[in-house]
């Protein structure tokens, strides 16, 4: 029978050895399909026929599969920081509290390590799976009254047909809501987080290329022989009701003056409180510079402004970017 839209899933295996494909042991609770991007070359040449002949070869592999938009979880977000941040895999201990705290650092003068991943995808018809695989980009995006939402594209070696691993369930989720969120700036001579910018964020759209490429070489295979890492590129746009706190950010923009930016996202209360967090926490920490600040617009007769914000490290704050999030889960399962 044809393969049923509402029977589709993804599920990831974290990999021990980069690019040795492993059995799933989660399910992502979204929506996305794998794509082989195997290149096809049709051979030119000239033999007599204007049709051209059926030569053909394929000099690459590549597979890809877009983690479509859903809302952001404080358990699942981390995968997407695994494969394309660096590899924490277990949550620290806060004190004696049941929450876990995972931090994901951006890299500044040494490389980071990330996880790679075997991610199987496909319906009731037919399962495939990726080997190697990595996040390429993701993005995180939020407005008043809504879900943060998260999305990631991956990459990885290739798509072989395969089965899925048996016997897994959906896990237990709690969803980041925008509305809980709070929004600090503060100057990069002070400390990130201190001073409370109220009332005055609309939304905000964190685009993260994470910097991680793949290589070819000789090396007796068609796919690639491993990733490397260049530089991030991170971008932070931010709408503002046009107050005196879009006012200042404008005076910072055309002063080319450095600034800190916390965006501050909390859930439940965990189990027991741990002694620096006592709820499930996403944390989005950012040194940099605005690059862009667009002309007034409008919301419900109200005027909004929209800045954009390049990360970059700054030696008087000592920082580039980060990201925490804290939940109650030990190990990246």
């Amino acid at each position: 029978m044809p393969g049923s839209t509402l029977l589709r899933k993804i599920q990831l295996g974290k990999e021990g050895t980069a690019g040795t494909a492993v059995a799933a042991t989660a399910i992502w609770r979204g929506m996305g399909v794998l794509e082989d991007q195997r290149e096809t070359v049709f051979a030119e040449e000239h033999v007599g026929y204007l049709s051209g002949v059926d030569r053909t070869y394929v000099p690459k592999l590549l597979g890809a599969i877009s983690f479509e938009a859903v809302p952001a979880t404080f358990e699942q977000l981390p995968y997407i920081l695994e494969a394309g941040v660096k590899l924490v895999n277990t949550g620290a201990a806060d004190g004696s509290g049941s929450d876990k705290i995972y931090t994901y650092t951006f890299p500044t003068t040494a490389k980071n390590t990330i996880k790679t991943f075997t991610i199987e995808g496909g319906d009731d018809q037919e399962a495939e799976e990726m080997e190697y695989a990595y996040v390429d980009a993701f993005t995180l995006e939020g407005k008043g009254g809504e879900a943060w939402m998260m999305s990631a594209d991956w990459l990885g070696r290739q798509v072989t047909v395969s089965s899925f691993t048996g016997a897994l369930t959906p896990p237990t989720v709690v969803e980041m809501l925008f509305s809980n969120s709070k929004l600090y700036i503060d100057a990069v001579s002070g400390t990130m987080g201190t001073t409370l910018k109220s009332q005055t964020l609309l939304d905000a759209s964190l685009k993260v290329k994470t910097g991680w490429v793949p290589v070819w070489t000789a090396d007796g295979a068609l796919y690639f022989s491993f990733n490397k890492p260049v530089a991030p590129e991170i971008l932070l746009d931010v709408t503002f009701e046009h107050d005196s706190t879009a006012a200042a950010e404008k005076v910072a923009w055309r002063a080319q003056t450095p600034r800190q930016l916390r965006i501050l996202c909390e859930g439940p209360t965990v189990t027991t409180a741990g002694t620096a967090y006592s709820k499930k926490t996403m944390k989005i920490d950012l040194v940099g510079k605005w690059e862009k600040f667009d002309k007034l617009g409008e919301k419900d007769g109200n005027d909004i402004v929209k800045g954009t914000l390049r990360a970059k490290y700054n030696a008087t704050a000592n920082k580039f970017a980060e990201i925490v999030v804290v939940n109650e889960v030990t190990v990246i399962p």
